[in-house]
């Protein structure tokens, strides 16, 4: 295993995604090459500050009444003891807690892809090593990825004055490999997610037309995410650029 399979497959690593033999091939490299080591102790503090900074939805306030109703006993003032007024505090915050997992749970689905997108944008950014394959144009950088992912990423757009292409990489997203194209807008970098799109959810909120193919267009700590489905395929566009630059690149990118 080379430097560049195993960079691909640290993040999955780490959320115990792998299995048996591919994590002993990653942990044989790891033990070898100090570089990777960097990257992969590097990625796991990254992944640290990102998790602490993902939304965090609250319960409706419907739900936290009807949980309340169900789960603590109405108090009888003097026969209540100190044992019954702790199980009714613990009452409490069962239901409070109930009720945070299930707004979570309620939303996440639709909020998973979206925070994805965002986080390995954050990757990208502040990799040591963002860019495999320098661009030479879009003929240069697609070929690279054959042999390295299990699809053929379909991306026609090869860059223009607008959004030069500076290049590609190989990422992890969510629970499979992505090719990654990074753009440039002025002094916004935008990277372009392309990986299977089987058995993802996707969101529903915020819909946007993308070419001929239906998306949506999401906002996330300060970043805009538009994605859609064409065929097999899902894409996932994200920038801090202005949201009508972004849409303009994901119709160039889509087609007519």
């Amino acid at each position: 295993m080379d430097c560049t399979e195993a960079k691909t497959l640290l993040l999955a690593r780490r959320r115990a995604s792998l299995d048996a033999d591919a994590r002993a091939q990653v942990d044989a490299h790891l033990a070898e090459c100090a570089a990777c080591r960097h990257e992969d102790a590097a990625d796991a503090q990254l992944s640290m500050l990102l998790e602490k900074r993902l939304p965090r939805p609250d319960a409706p306030a419907s739900l936290k009444r009807a949980l309340e109703e169900r789960w603590i006993v109405p108090a009888r003032p003097r026969k209540m003891g100190r044992i019954a007024r702790t199980s009714a505090a613990m009452a409490v915050g069962a239901a409070l807690a109930i009720a945070g997992l299930y707004a979570w749970h309620a939303r996440a689905p639709d909020d998973a892809l979206v925070a994805e997108a965002v986080n390995d944008h954050l990757r990208v950014l502040y990799s040591d090593h963002p860019l495999e394959v320098e661009s030479g144009g879009i003929h240069r950088v697609k070929p690279w990825f054959e042999g390295r992912l299990d699809f053929a990423p379909v991306v026609e757009f090869a860059g223009d004055d607008d959004f030069p292409l500076l290049g590609g990489a190989i990422a992890y997203f969510i629970d499979r490999k992505a090719a990654t194209f990074v753009f440039k807008r002025r002094l916004h970098q935008i990277t372009l997610f392309v990986f299977r799109a089987d058995g993802l959810h996707w969101p529903v909120a915020a819909p946007v037309t993308v070419g001929a193919a239906e998306g949506s267009i999401v906002t996330l700590r300060g970043f805009h995410v538009i994605s859609w489905r064409q065929g097999d395929l899902g894409y996932a566009l994200v920038s801090d650029a202005n949201e009508g630059d972004l849409r303009t690149l994901a119709t160039k990118i889509a087609g007519p």
